[in-house]
């Protein structure tokens, strides 16, 4: 009888490890082949945040267009593509100032923030100024550049221009970044923030079409392109001087 008990327990126990490791090893197989069917069939959730930090990345290149035309302009103003600087402040007015601005910061992000108060809530009318100065810099570059070819006479007050209209964005999109962006999350619930991220993207949807961000990116690039900008190993900073 005891040898019959302990032949039996023998036999569970084999029976457990035998079964834990099939459970394990399904378990593993399946979660595998759902990452594998998410990787093939679907798109990640991009966050409301991270969906406006991608659009003031566009901007940024923008601005940096605008950052490496400056020695041109002082060496030989002649010598700038004005066809690749007015595209780069069309796409900074229609991308940046019509819909990043107009449609989603300045109705929907600004009010909630000063709405919630705090420091963050002190921006907000700095940012909507410098929004408004903003535009009226991008008609003055639109002005300029639509006449096709850049004189003497336009190039020290377009330098300022884009030297002054730079400066104010670093600082305009660093501070809605780390700390307007994050406050306006604060202040709304999950829900409430979940709906705005599908709010948002109806917006760019009806006003780009399906592929209004990627389409961005790639009119920078082609712009970047144009002006020999696109490698970007050239702008790696030399090593520092030896100690």
């Amino acid at each position: 009888m005891a040898e019959t008990d302990e032949s039996r327990r023998r036999l569970l126990t084999t029976a457990g490890i035998v079964g834990a490791a099939l459970f394990s090893a399904t378990s593993g197989f399946s979660a595998a082949a759902a990452e594998k069917g998410k990787k093939r069939g679907e798109e990640k959730e991009v966050g409301a945040v991270e969906d406006l930090m991608r659009e003031h990345g566009v901007l940024r290149r923008a601005l940096l267009v605008y950052v490496e035309s400056v020695p041109k302009l002082r060496a030989n103003p002649g010598s700038l593509p004005t066809d690749a600087i007015a595209r780069t402040a069309k796409l900074f007015r229609t991308f940046g100032e019509d819909y990043h601005e107009r449609m989603l910061e300045e109705p929907y992000i600004f009010p909630a923030v000063k709405k919630a108060g705090g420091a963050a809530a002190a921006y907000v009318d700095v940012l909507k100024a410098q929004h408004d100065r903003g535009r009226e810099i991008t008609d003055y570059i639109l002005a300029v550049t639509g006449r096709g070819t850049i004189g003497t006479g336009d190039a020290a007050p377009l330098t300022r221009a884009f030297e002054s209209f730079v400066l104010m964005y670093q600082n305009h999109t660093a501070r809605e970044d780390t700390i307007v962006f994050p406050a306006w999350k604060e202040a709304l619930s999950e829900r409430q923030f979940r709906e705005m991220g599908e709010r948002f993207e109806d917006i760019e949807h009806r006003q780009f079409g399906q592929d209004g961000y990627e389409d961005a990116v790639k009119q920078i690039g082609q712009i970047e392109q144009v002006l020999g900008l696109a490698d970007l190993a050239q702008f790696t900073a030399p090593p520092p001087p030896k100690t």
